[in-house]
């Protein structure tokens, strides 16, 4: 089994680190992956983007993009990946740019009739009291372009608008205020079944000790809870697992990847986001719902490496 592995896969470059505000996280992810993928005989081996040149890449047969954020998540590396023919884990150019601009995926998903929560895009000129009232407080306030939540604020008193979009806009110049729902966080991880098709995965209910589900509770804390089963009824998963593949497959995207969505009181879900690089730490929501599925950290990460391709 090992020498088939590394004849089918040949020199693997796990690409890890980077040079986005995520770079810690995917440090832990790439090394999780490698890891995994030597233990399997796999000839795999960590590439860090910030420190080595790309054109290096071409020594390599395939590409398992572990890397978060700009410049790994956003379409970039893809593209440098197509311009050297080499075939990559996830998401195209197209689907991994819009998935990275979360108010670029909310007008799509809009488009294609997703459920998402309301929001507002929000500039230094906009009318913050008028947005505060449009959408109700609490509001979230993030910039579209980031993960982990870095620059995520929840405003909860008037007024509170200007300086939560202030904080936003460091991280990114586009910033979208949304609509607080506040009956549980949820995810669907997703990867592709073999067979030019995708499977949903069991869904994770997240329960974060603390406001939110933010960059703390995702990396830091050790009680986060995370249900799996979920609590919904088998009924309700499968209908989200279902619109949640729709949503993948609206904006594009394949390989593997992860739809969170909202609930509200009333069991009304709303899909959130899109994650087309999804963590691959110990505390990561996809190899997590792996396992409930019956599939372990090693056979997952040989799966997302066979779906490997260019564009």
């Amino acid at each position: 089994m090992n020498m088939s592995l590394k004849q089918k896969f040949g020199k693997v470059a796990v690409l890890l680190g980077g040079k986005s505000g995520e770079r810690e996280v995917s440090l832990k992810s790439g090394t999780a992956v490698l890891k995994a993928l030597q233990g399997q005989g796999v000839d795999a081996h960590g590439f860090d983007p910030r420190d080595k040149p790309l054109h290096d890449l071409e020594a390599f047969d395939r590409v398992f993009i572990n890397l978060h954020g700009r410049f790994g998540e956003d379409g970039c590396m893809q593209g440098a990946l197509e311009m050297l023919h080499i075939p990559y884990t996830g998401s195209g150019v197209m689907a991994s740019a819009i998935g990275m601009d979360k108010w670029r995926t909310k007008l799509l998903w809009r488009a294609m009739n997703v459920i998402t929560p309301d929001f507002e895009l929000v500039t230094a000129t906009s009318d913050f009291a008028a947005i505060e009232k449009k959408l109700g407080l609490p509001l979230f306030v993030k910039p579209a372009n980031e993960g982990s939540s870095i620059g995520i604020s929840k405003v909860k008193n008037e007024g509170g608008l200007e300086a939560a979009y202030l904080l936003a806009a460091k991280a990114d110049p586009l910033v979208i205020a949304e609509k607080f729902v506040g009956g549980g966080e949820y995810t669907v991880g997703i990867i592709a079944d073999g067979k030019g098709d995708f499977t949903a995965l069991p869904i994770i209910r997240i329960v974060p000790k603390n406001e939110f589900y933010d960059f703390e509770a995702k990396y830091l804390r050790n009680d986060t809870e995370y249900l799996c089963p979920c609590g919904l009824s088998d009924e309700k998963e499968k209908q989200i697992q279902q619109e949640a593949l729709l949503a993948f497959k609206a904006v594009g995207c394949k390989g593997w990847g992860r739809v969170d969505f909202l609930m509200d009181e009333a069991g009304t879900h709303y899909f959130l986001e899109l994650n087309t690089s999804p963590g691959m730490t110990d505390h990561s929501l996809v190899p997590m719902a792996a396992k409930a599925a019956g599939i372990s950290f090693e056979a997952l990460v040989v799966r997302i490496l066979e779906s490997a391709d260019v564009g």
